[in-house]
């Protein structure tokens, strides 16, 4: 069994607890030993490899507890801009759109309807159909990083009702639970939902307190992109709660936020409602990136009544002018109950991020309102053609936060970071730098968490909240996923004009006990493992 040492580092073990000077051996695929600088032997004698940490940081691999990259992944195993931030886990299937279940008769749509948030390629075969599939052609990707994967929601109402509409009926629900029952046997860690996104957004509280209690008999968790995160989102978040304590299972709010400036004042009661929730004993955690602009597929900006049939309905919806005229009606609406980014964010804060066709590359980088003004164009039209040109495979970021929010919620003890970093094209820059930008921002400049505090939430926090068992901690019997980095130094470079830029300040990342990267360069070695419930993963 090759044995290896990291030696000379200042190891933060991913529960909170004080750092201190220290080495590790690992054994295989699992942390053997941790020492302390100067008490016992040198764990390095008879070591295989020695790797000197040159006084830098210890840490566990981070986990990216709500990714996108449930197609790339089978495209580029070896994912750079999550291995170089020092990701070695990611949890997959969220916003309850994503690969799996999929029912070869809604494939051509489906990939329509998921192809501005986690892209599209005519290089996998879809003809996978169930989770377990799904998850099995992920083991034999090669993938140098863990892959978790929650049951998404979306494709399970797909996989029952295909793009209706309509009020789930007993048996279908019913249906829908065994949909869910037979995913969390394949090894699912949970059920997500994006309650903005088609056919999520049909889904009622009744249909998902039903399918969370299955889940709930799994010890599984609930992760949801909430029915609203701006002007409804005190009723939302009153729904997500409900549906905890009803169902019984743990609840976590994906990528938590308040939209828009006329909500900002309902930070501390959206606060007051997870505290709430914790003292009536409903297990209620979130997770985060640190920046102050989201990003999703473009159509998520249309109201939810104009996705009804499926993604080829909508766009045909799209060019027809007396739909255009209702929908752009709905656009400039204000106080809308769904979640509206035209008046959270208004056209000139939405940016177009990444597009398929040569026609529209221009408009990558630029706001709705600048690619009106080229053509002279009402930036809704701009919206409406740019979805049928593209047949709704477009990225965009909208601009909708407050920085003191941010550091509100990084103070918060259930806090996870996660990137939610959609991959194509001009990407948001936290799919390259949300974890060490969490380090630059919140521990060396604003001194919001100390450096144990960081890592606990990027590590050992979402480890607990998803169940990742001997995952997120440094210590003795744990999988030996480590990153190294230099904390003056670890820093995200990335910004909205140039977004693909790696960080600074890395110097390695383990994974499953094997080195990913070393500074340097890469070893696709397929370190990687597909992380199933149920399992000690």
């Amino acid at each position: 069994m090759k044995r290896t040492a990291v030696i000379n580092g200042l190891i933060v073990d991913g529960k909170g607890n004080p750092s201190f000077r220290g080495e590790v051996l690992i054994e295989g695929d699992r942390i053997a030993r941790v020492g302390r600088e100067g008490e016992g032997p040198c764990l390095a004698e008879g070591a295989d490899l020695v790797i000197d940490a040159g006084g830098q940081v210890i840490a566990p691999g981070f986990i990216d507890s709500h990714s996108h990259s449930d197609l790339e992944i089978l495209l580029k195993p070896m994912l750079e801009l999550k291995i170089r931030q020092g990701i070695t886990t990611e949890v997959l299937g969220q916003d309850g759109v994503s690969m799996a279940p999929l029912p070869s008769r809604y494939v051509d749509d489906w990939r329509k309807n998921i192809g501005g948030l986690d892209g599209d390629s005519d290089d996998i075969d879809w003809n996978y159909r169930t989770v377990e599939n799904y998850l099995d052609l992920i083991g034999k990707s090669g993938s140098s990083s863990n892959s978790a994967y929650l049951v998404p929601h979306g494709n399970v109402r797909l996989s029952v009702m295909g793009f209706s509409g309509k009020k789930a009926s007993p048996r279908e629900i019913a249906a829908m639970c065994g949909e869910v029952r037979r995913a969390m046997d394949s090894g699912c860690i949970g059920l997500s939902s994006g309650l903005i996104y088609i056919p999520c957004a049909y889904g009622d509280t009744e249909e998902l307190i039903e399918m969370c209690r299955v889940v709930a008999e799994y010890d599984g968790v609930f992760v949801v992109h909430q029915r609203s995160e701006a002007n409804q989102i005190m009723f939302s978040m009153d729904e997500v709660i409900n549906i905890g304590r009803e169902s019984g299972v743990r609840v976590h709010f994906s990528h938590f936020k308040v939209c828009g400036r006329n909500n900002w004042h309902k930070v501390e009661q959206v606060l007051g409602k997870l505290d709430s929730a914790r003292l009536e004993g409903i297990p209620v955690t979130f997770d985060m990136y640190p920046y102050t602009a989201g990003s999703t597929m473009l159509s998520a900006l249309l109201p939810p009544w104009a996705h009804g049939g499926g993604t080829n309905k909508m766009l045909a919806r799209l060019q027809k002018p007396s739909e255009r005229k209702k929908i752009r009606e709905a656009l400039l609406e204000r106080n809308c109950i769904w979640d509206n980014f035209v008046e959270f964010a208004g056209f000139d804060g939405i940016y177009i991020t990444h597009v398929v066709t040569e026609k529209n590359q221009f408009a990558v980088g630029k706001s709705l309102a600048e690619i009106g003004k080229i053509g002279d164009t009402d930036p809704a039209d701009v919206l409406f053609d740019l979805l049928v040109d593209e047949k709704n495979r477009v990225g965009m970021i909208d601009y909708y936060g407050h920085d003191e929010h941010l550091e509100l919620f990084c103070r918060r003890e259930e806090m996870s970071v996660c990137t939610d970093g959609l991959l194509g094209g001009k990407v948001h820059p936290r799919a390259y730098g949300a974890f060490p930008r969490v380090i630059s921002r919140y521990v060396q400049n604003k001194k919001v968490l100390t450096l144990e505090e960081a890592v606990k939430r990027m590590t050992g926090n979402p480890a607990r909240n998803f169940h990742l068992t001997g995952r997120g901690v440094i210590e003795e019997g744990a999988f030996a996923d480590l990153v190294v980095f230099d904390r003056e130094t670890f820093r995200d470079i990335g910004d909205y004009l140039n977004p693909n830029r790696f960080p600074t300040g890395l110097s390695l990342v383990m994974v499953n006990g094997e080195v990913a990267y070393d500074g340097e360069s890469y070893n696709p070695a397929g370190q990687g493992r597909v992380l199933l419930r149920g399992e000690r993963i």
